[in-house]
């Protein structure tokens, strides 16, 4: 199985930028695709962005949902087992819990084995 913890989510001003982590760990940690969705209360978890494992694609493939395009940049860095989402240009509609997945390749939640905990983005104006 495959743990994930976030981290970075804080509160930021509009226009502003911040980078989340998320640190994979198990025995398939290093060979799982990752991502990362986004929820708001009342609402389903939304796909924003993800990179294939290692060796899945000979030059990796990257997956942006339109709103997050050209704003935010999904990486990984296997050798940490950690994935990143680096996000410039915040809007207030940005807010929500961002949410690491593992385990598929999906722009759905249900295409996704595992989970981290969370962590809260907030874009003030």
């Amino acid at each position: 199985q495959v743990q994930l913890v976030e981290s970075g989510g804080t509160l930021v001003q509009a226009g502003g930028s911040l980078r989340l982590s998320c640190v994979a760990s198990g025995r398939t940690s290093s060979r799982v695709n990752m991502g990362w969705f986004r929820q708001v209360p009342g609402k389903e978890r939304m796909f924003v962005a993800a990179v294939t494992a290692p060796d899945t694609w000979s030059d990796g493939k990257i997956l942006y949902d339109d709103s997050v395009k050209g704003r935010f940049t999904v990486s990984r860095d296997s050798a940490k087992n950690t994935l990143y989402l680096l996000m410039n240009s915040l809007k207030p509609e940005d807010t929500a819990v961002y949410y690491c997945a593992a385990g598929g390749w999906s722009t759905f939640e249900s295409g996704w084995t595992y989970w981290g905990q969370g962590t809260q983005v907030t874009v003030s104006s």
